[in-house]
């Protein structure tokens, strides 16, 4: 039988295998030396500067030479940043600047890194999950966890939510601009609120979340941009926040993490205003698995299972949706909840953009 199953094995099917496993794990590798050289400042004394050697960038961003030329070799070898050979040098194209050293592109993504770091964390907690079927709540991971999501998510939203995903939604913009009661259903930091309470002054904002210590930071990102006077946020949950006859309700990645999104769905349609409209974001996914099979599928089904399907099993499990549930199953929700009106209007690599209406 052992025989056998060594007779069967295709050697370039094996080596191609162990060539995908290698390039993942050297990915994680990677991961930890994107932090790091995010957190000492090193991509951004590379940015804009031409080529530099390791004495030069070491200096510049004020860090040890060997630790810095160990590093550059490294993020070379990742294709992170660029090598000349001939000179010795280090440089970091347009692009590379444009992902990894300005915080503001909406494109940024040294913060995600802070995920896979409290999965690791989180290990012990995940493994009883699996054997006893228990959920883990969003509160319980490591505290990267919450602030490495909201800070990946911010610049997103940020590039298209404002110029992009509001004026897709027919007739909203008017609305916010006259002034209405939004709600902002599982605000977490309160990005999302933040960007449109900027936006639309004469709006009221609501951002709701269960987890405190997501509250408290939207909180103090409230005060630090000014905008406390038309953005609150309170501690509830997504079936029984105040009625204030909203008149739009933003579910941004959150839908799939609730224990029963019907209920979440059902509520929002009680306190809608008549004529509002429900703001649905959710992870891009086609409605088969087939179709998800991708890097953005490996992404978001991993995310899944140790964040989305743990945190609504949490919570009763009532429908475990999962970060991949698809346009089709979405839909379903809102029909179940009451809505008639359920449409895709507007969508990203990472997104889809819902709109839906009693």
């Amino acid at each position: 039988m052992e025989n056998s199953a060594r007779q069967a094995i295709d050697p370039p099917k094996l080596d191609a295998f162990i060539s995908r496993v290698i390039g993942d794990l050297a990915a994680g590798y990677t991961g930890v030396m994107v932090s790091l050289g995010a957190k000492l400042g090193i991509y951004q004394a590379l940015s804009g500067a031409g080529p530099l050697s390791a004495r030069e960038t070491a200096k510049r961003s004020n860090c040890a030479e060997r630790y810095v030329r160990e590093w550059l070799n490294a993020q070379a070898a990742s294709g992170y940043i660029i090598y000349h050979d001939k000179s010795d040098t280090y440089e970091l194209s347009p692009e590379q600047a444009m992902v990894l050293a300005d915080e503001e592109s909406p494109v940024y993504m040294p913060h995600a890194w802070n995920v896979p770091a409290s999965m690791w964390f989180d290990e012990e907690l995940t493994l009883n999950a699996f054997r006893t079927g228990k959920g883990v709540a969003w509160g319980e991971h490591d505290l990267r966890m919450s602030c490495g999501i909201a800070a990946f998510y911010r610049n997103g939203y940020r590039a298209s939510l404002v110029p992009d995903w509001l004026p897709a939604l027919d007739g909203v913009v008017t609305r916010l601009e006259e002034g209405i009661e939004v709600a902002d259903i599982g605000c977490g930091h309160g990005h999302s609120t933040l960007l449109m309470a900027e936006a639309y002054p004469n709006s009221r904002f609501h951002g709701y979340d269960t987890h405190a210590s997501s509250i408290n930071a939207a909180r103090q990102n409230a005060a630090k941009q000014d905008v406390s006077d038309r953005a609150d946020f309170s501690i509830t949950r997504s079936i029984d926040y105040p009625d204030r006859q909203y008149g739009l309700i933003c579910f941004f990645d959150v839908l799939h993490d609730f224990g029963d999104p019907v209920a979440a769905a059902q509520h929002a349609a009680a306190v809608l205003a008549p004529g509002g409209t429900v703001m649905l974001v959710e992870p891009f996914a086609n409605d088969h698995i087939a179709d998800n099979l991708s890097p953005v599928g490996q992404l978001y089904y991993s995310a899944s299972t140790l964040i989305c399907c743990a945190h609504a099993i949490s919570e009763g499990g009532q429908m475990v949706l999962g970060a991949q549930a698809g346009e089709a199953r979405l839909a379903d929700v809102f029909r179940k909840a009451g809505f008639t009106h359920f449409r895709r209007v507007a969508e990203t690599p990472f997104n889809m953009i819902f709109e839906a209406r009693l």
